[in-house]
């Protein structure tokens, strides 16, 4: 039996592998455009169920895994901004605020009942200047991160406080991961 990660995205396997190097990953072909407004955590749920189910059709011998992750403030979500300006937007809108990152974690094992669950962690910007923003913005590390900002990085400057799961707020809640792939002796190192 083989693990796949339904996901290019070097942070989702670089905290996979502190769980198990037992994996592959392959990315699912989907559409992320939800035309109903939902909850972020549904929001969540609806597309790591989409990118596990299409990967799960491809290979239904195989344990899967996926997830998605969203930025939210006062219900609107914000997924990867498009541009450079969206980014901006995005970051002032968030300074000196409280906002939740939403992880929806997905698993499917060969002929078993579907796992979800879903993680909330809130995030408290620093107030900032615009100086501040715009230097953050010239790392170029916002791009391909939902809200803008990768806590990892450059962007654990913008933070003042987090409640919840640090590994959630870069994509992958490990210790929910880890608590479901506990019976899969196979894939824990």
């Amino acid at each position: 039996m083989s693990l796949i990660l339904a996901s290019s995205s070097p942070r989702r396997q670089e905290l996979l592998r502190r769980i198990t190097t037992h994996f592959e990953s392959i990315p699912a072909r989907v559409s992320e455009h939800i035309t109903e407004p939902l909850a972020p955590a549904q929001h969540v749920q609806t597309l790591a169920a989409r990118k596990g189910n299409a990967i799960s059709a491809q290979y239904p011998t195989a344990t899967v895994l996926s997830a998605d992750t969203v930025v939210s403030f006062r219900e609107q979500i914000f997924g990867k901004p498009k541009s450079l300006a969206a980014a901006r937007a995005t970051l002032n809108l968030l300074q000196g605020q409280t906002h939740q990152v939403y992880t929806a974690v997905w698993l499917k094992r060969p002929q078993q009942a579907i796992q979800q669950r879903v993680v909330r962690t809130d995030v408290t910007f620093l107030s900032l200047t615009a100086h501040q923003i715009e230097r953050y913005l010239s790392t170029d590390e916002y791009r391909d991160k939902a809200g803008a900002y990768g806590i990892q990085g450059y962007g654990g400057l913008l933070i003042k406080a987090i409640t919840g799961d640090y590994y959630n707020v870069m994509g992958l809640p490990i210790t929910v991961v880890s608590e479901l792939l506990a019976g899969d002796e196979l894939f824990l190192d």
